[in-house]
């Protein structure tokens, strides 16, 4: 896939954001992927051919084919699903949505089930600070960012365009999707998109203790999800461009209890409601000088009831609201040099059904400030980034968190090492500040304002390789790297809607992540792809050298993960069979007796085929999931689901 990316006449100063800039008789183009090859820092790339080749059915599906992420997933089709990146919590990667920040002032982590796979591109997951570096400050404040892309550039063609999808699965699984599409000029794009999924999750599972084995199946797991979406892209013209996006999801579901011996019954109800408008802004004076602006208003809602507790004791509701702008400055002296200031400003509040909830109201000022150098060659690439962060705490009642401020410094650099072969080694490092959540600050009997924040430190040294011939590609990448956290602060999962934090004292994470992309064209029609990632991480708790816990792995955090698919693409169907796994994790930071969570392999099968009328596309799926009905669990207590199947029937007018 090639996209156009925002380069000076005179420097490659690009972004992956915001992909247009024509210059009068000049028009640059690069391939994406190509970027990733190139760039300074890690840098995983799954566009939508790659997930119809590899299998992936959907975003925890995604998210297991890149390495360096361990996901957190409770089981069925509205399990919350969050994502970690190389030891770091969940609460240290960031998500990107077309170009905007997505944010969760309540608890940190971003659920990452709600956004719909059939509706993305692309997605990129960054490590570090790479050579992109026209972007929002608060792109550069935490150590992973997961961009999620659906905007697609208008074009010459101004015929409308509908899809039609239609998913069925096993445990009372339908999900029907539509998309319109449609350039009102060359210049200007409209897309509207929504998308429903229903699941009763009544999946079966089995449960053992000591010699006996006990087979039973999952109960109060209901989800009604839906979510819509406008989106406009508009060129004004050769150097202004505006997008824009209304979105609204809303789902209401049961939340299953934690499986135990003869009982997982659970009276828990969530109900999440998620509305935000979004601008981006872009143009340019000059061969010289950018400029960026974004705006976002971000809304949700969060309903929890326990219907076994007399007089709704547990029930609890939360509203947060965020208020969000940034602009970047890019400024190109020089042929070899470029230079980004980027300054962020956030306000966000939460409040509660009560005082039970959260304590006090509060609500934050958030000032992000980044100064950024680039210096470029054809061979060589070099960017130093300051990130200065700024965090005013207050709340309307009672107690607030402490204010916190940081200057916060990164460095990266990519070389390659042989003028006529594609083979690029990069090093970074990157200094990076959390502040508590509101959760770990104000929840009741949870939080407190005087948590510490987390710092981290980050050391990446890697290499990539591409070669290309008419029949054969292959791109490989090798990284190893070391991470440390100072007042690290890890949740533990009582349930699905309540954790504990604890905060450990340092944590070192050192790990190998290996990622492998082939491809060989037999002949016109037939076609052999794989791809397979690796990755070893050693989270160790370095607080006391005197404590029975010292350099045990941290919690939910497995040594070893891979995954890998083969694909033959043929005239009659086509056939992918992939597979994932991670070896066995703990529960808990202290690795008590009983806690060892088993490690896991699974392997699905994907067929399909695609038929073409004219410009109309139909393509068939089948999809079998843990083709071997492999019994395992991610987070302990909640089992995943065995074997299962789903179809997919999409309609592309």
């Amino acid at each position: 896939m090639w996209s156009m990316f925002p380069l000076c006449a005179v420097a490659q100063t690009d972004t992956i954001t915001s992909r247009i800039h024509q210059l009068d008789g000049v028009t640059v183009t690069e391939s994406r992927r190509q970027h990733t090859l190139t760039s300074t820092a890690p840098m995983r790339l799954l566009d939508r051919s790659d997930m119809l080749t590899m299998g992936v059915t959907d975003m925890a599906d995604a998210l297991h084919r890149l390495p360096g992420i361990t996901l957190r997933d409770y089981g069925g089709a509205g399990g919350m699903k969050t994502v970690s990146v190389r030891g770091f919590s969940a609460k240290h990667t960031g998500v990107s949505y077309d170009g905007v920040m997505i944010s969760e002032c309540q608890s940190g982590e971003i659920d990452l089930s709600r956004y719909s796979l059939d509706n993305v591109e692309h997605l990129m997951l960054t490590i570090g600070d790479n050579d992109d570096i026209f972007i929002p400050a608060r792109q550069a404040s935490t150590p992973a960012i997961l961009h999620i892309q659906t905007l697609r550039k208008p074009d010459n063609d101004l015929k409308p365009h509908l899809t039609t999808q239609m998913k069925v699965g096993s445990f009372g699984y339908v999900s029907p999707f539509v998309r319109y599409h449609q350039n009102i000029s060359d210049r200007f794009g409209i897309s509207v998109v929504g998308e429903y999924t229903y699941a009763e999750n009544d999946y079966p599972y089995d449960i053992k203790n000591g010699t006996v084995t006990q087979h039973d199946r999952r109960t109060h797991n209901r989800m009604n999800q839906g979510h819509a979406e406008l989106d406009f892209i508009y060129h004004i013209n050769k150097v202004n461009m505006l997008t824009g996006k209304l979105y609204y999801y809303d789902n209401d579901r049961q939340l299953p209890g934690q499986v135990h011996y003869y009982t997982n019954v659970s009276g828990e109800t969530l109900r999440d409601r998620n509305a935000f408008g979004q601008l981006l802004y872009q143009t340019r004076w000059g061969d010289r000088l950018s400029m960026k602006v974004n705006a976002k208003y971000n809304w949700n809602e969060s309903v929890f009831k326990d219907e076994l507790m007399p007089g709704g004791v547990n029930d609890a509701s939360y509203w947060q609201r965020e208020v969000y702008t940034s602009v970047a400055l890019l400024y190109v002296p020089h042929d070899k040099w470029a230079l980004d200031y980027s300054a962020d400003y956030s306000f966000n509040n939460l409040n509660g059904s009560s005082m039970r909830t959260v304590v006090g109201k509060p609500y934050r000022h958030t000032v992000l400030q980044s100064a950024t150098a680039k210096y470029h060659t054809k061979r060589l690439t070099m960017t130093g980034r300051l990130l200065y962060s700024l965090y005013l705490n207050d709340a309307e009642e009672g107690y607030s968190a402490r204010n916190m401020r940081r200057l916060s410094p990164s460095v990266s650099l990519s070389y390659k090492v042989l003028s006529d072969h594609d083979l690029f080694i990069r090093a970074s490092y990157k200094n990076i500040f959390r502040s508590p959540t509101f959760n770990e600050s104000y929840y009741y009997h949870y939080g407190s304002p005087d948590l510490k924040p987390e710092s981290a430190d980050q050391l990446n040294l890697g290499a990539t390789y591409q070669q290309q011939t008419s029949a054969i590609s292959l791109q490989a990448s090798l990284d190893g790297y070391y991470n440390r956290v100072k007042d690290m602060i890890v949740a533990v999962p009582r349930d699905m809607f309540v954790w504990n934090c604890v905060n450990l004292g340092k944590v070192d994470v050192y790990g190998v992540d290996v990622d492998v992309r082939a491809a060989w064209q037999v002949t016109d029609d037939h076609r052999l792809s794989l791809a397979a990632n690796y990755s070893f991480q050693r989270a160790m708790n370095m607080t006391d050298s005197e404590s029975p816990h010292y350099k045990k792995q941290v919690a939910y955090l497995p040594q070893h993960t891979a995954g890998g698919s083969v694909g033959y693409e043929n005239p009659w169907v086509n056939v992918t069979l992939h597979a994932l796994g991670m070896s066995s994790r703990w529960a808990n930071n202290e690795h008590y007796d009983g806690t060892r969570i088993d490690g896991y392999s699974e392997f699905g099968l994907c067929l399909w085929r695609e038929f073409r009328w004219g410009n109309n596309i139909l393509t068939g799926r089948l999809d079998v999931k843990n083709l071997f009905d492999e019994q395992y669990e991610i987070v302990r207590n909640y089992p995943m689901p065995g074997r299962s199947y789903q179809l997919t029937i999409n309609y592309k007018i």
